[in-house]
């Protein structure tokens, strides 16, 4: 009998199960799952159990589990939320507008890193307020999930992502798809300069060595962290936050505010300060 939701004990996610999966995505990825979150677990996962052909939740957490396992990635990517989309949150974009027209003209680029740039929407919008204010770039894109990643390096996208978007800008920095690509749209070539992207846990105890960026953008991720963990990451963002840096968080996170080494500039923006 093949696997069917809701039907019988091979659809079933049941306790034992589901605090497996807590403690895994916990400890491989630092995302605390509330018990709320059960029915977002079981239809995310049901895909995965059907494209691996295991026949309950049991098999296929030890099948995550195993040795050197193929699935942990897909299982990971599978319990991450990327709900993104082009200028969120616009007074950052603001914010970073002033920011890099401070510096237009200088050989020297700003440094920007997106931290949890899901499918990239947030990596193009920055790298259009640089553009636009003459400002040289260098912007680095990661994320815990491979899949978005590659979405977000590909650039390209459904027209209907950049609707809201103003004509000028829209024909400033991106192509529109014809024949086959019809509906499509993709970011100009000259808007990829200085942007790459890669792989990275914000929970893993080690980072790939990295300069000092100008700005940081974190923003609705930490939201998923306890406070041990949050605390830990905003002392990495910390040291490498250059004084007068700016970090962005997300629309209901105040978590920079605990720590002596910044100061509230703007709505959910805050200033590096100098000093330790």
């Amino acid at each position: 009998m093949g696997l069917d939701a809701g039907a019988g004990a091979a659809g079933m996610l049941n306790d034992r199960d589901f605090d497996t999966v807590r403690e895994l995505i916990a400890h491989y990825a630092g995302i605390k799952l509330s018990p709320q979150k059960r029915n977002m677990v079981y239809n995310r996962l049901l895909r995965r159990l059907r494209a691996c052909g295991t026949a309950s939740f049991g098999d296929y957490l030890a099948l995550v589990q195993a040795r050197d396992s193929s699935e942990r990635e897909a299982f990971v990517n599978a319990l991450t939320t990327n709900l993104t989309a082009f200028f969120r949150e616009p007074h950052h974009f603001e914010l970073l507008a002033s920011h890099a027209q401070a510096r237009a003209g200088q050989r020297q680029p700003l440094r920007v890193w997106s931290s949890a740039c899901s499918t990239g929407e947030e990596v193009w919008s920055i790298a259009m307020v640089l553009r636009e204010a003459g400002c040289a770039a260098d912007i680095v894109g990661t994320d815990i999930d491979t899949e978005v990643l590659k979405t977000g390096s590909g650039g390209v996208y459904r027209a209907d992502r950049v609707e809201g978007m103003a004509p000028e800008r829209l024909r400033k920095h991106f192509l529109r798809g014809t024949g086959a690509n019809d509906g499509l749209v993709s970011v100009r070539p000259e808007l990829r300069t200085g942007v790459r992207f890669g792989q990275l846990n914000l929970q893993s105890s080690a980072w790939p060595a990295q300069e000092r960026h100008d700005v940081i953008f974190c923003r609705n991720v930490v939201i998923y962290f306890d406070r041990e963990s949050q605390n830990r990451l905003l002392a990495r963002f910390a040291d490498l936050l250059l004084p007068g840096g700016l970090l962005m968080v997300g629309h209901s996170e105040s978590f920079p505010a605990a720590h002596p080494g910044f100061r509230s500039c703007g709505r959910t923006a805050y200033e590096r300060l100098a000093g330790p």
